[in-house]
């Protein structure tokens, strides 16, 4: 595997991101990693190193690039109260260009096989995930536990939800049922409103696991459920990405 850091220039700003690749240069399939509310950290880094060992190119970005560069806050109450306050920085439409800058990049480098990008979110990545899942060039996209899905994002912005009506690719949604930011409502209403708007999808909720049960430092509490969805996530890729 080999990763590198580097920057994508979006309208000028530079845009800090991270690369995990398999070895040599057969094209493959690309995932553009959209990172928790506390910035490009460690976890970020090591699910795109997860990814690539599957045999992806992962492409981790900072998406706070343009107020918040260097975010890298722990997760605690003030590392939290510091990721909200950059994610209310930026907008629906910083992130699209965000990820449609990674889709371009992707698209012109060798090693990517062109066309076959997915994204894939964790927390306010997730919110990201859905919400530039309208964006061209992308395949697939996988939300983990997006909390603005279905509720206001925090620059103020319309919950994710307003934008379902554009959103044409198939999705691989997971929720925890035990999850303090996200109650079962809300993950009902994102069935509700993807189903009736015709929108392909799949939503998976754990009944006992918690927001960020993903992370690793939650994984030895849902290590069932962290397979599964790593199953899940592999499968849904292999079938949207061939």
């Amino acid at each position: 595997m080999q990763t590198q850091d580097l920057t994508i220039d979006v309208d000028g700003s530079p845009m800090p991101s991270y690369l995990a690749r398999p070895d040599g240069n057969e094209p493959k399939p690309a995932v553009i990693v959209l990172q928790e509310i506390f910035g490009v950290n460690a976890e970020v880094k090591r699910i795109a190193d997860l990814f690539a060992s599957a045999g992806y190119v992962a492409l981790a970005i900072n998406y706070y690039h343009r107020t918040h560069p260097n975010l890298n806050e722990p997760y605690t109450q003030e590392g939290l109260q510091v990721g909200f306050a950059a994610a209310g920085a930026v907008s629906r439409a910083t992130l699209r260009a965000d990820v449609a800058a990674a889709i371009a990049w992707l698209d012109g480098q060798p090693f990517v096989a062109h066309g076959k990008i997915a994204t894939v979110g964790f927390c306010f990545g997730g919110s990201t995930a859905f919400v530039t899942a309208t964006l061209p060039g992308l395949k697939a996209a996988i939300p983990f536990y997006g909390g603005s899905i279905a509720a206001g994002f925090p620059n103020g912005e319309p919950e994710g939800l307003a934008d379902v009506g554009d959103i044409h690719i198939p999705l691989l949604l997971f929720f925890g049922g035990k999850d303090e930011y996200i109650p079962a409502e809300a993950v009902a209403r994102v069935e509700k409103a993807l189903s009736d708007a015709g929108t392909e999808h799949h939503v998976v909720t754990y009944p006992n696991a918690g927001h960020g049960f993903f992370r690793e430092s939650s994984s030895a509490l849902y290590e069932h459920d962290v397979k599964d969805a790593w199953s899940k996530v592999q499968d849904f890729l292999g079938k949207t990405l061939a």
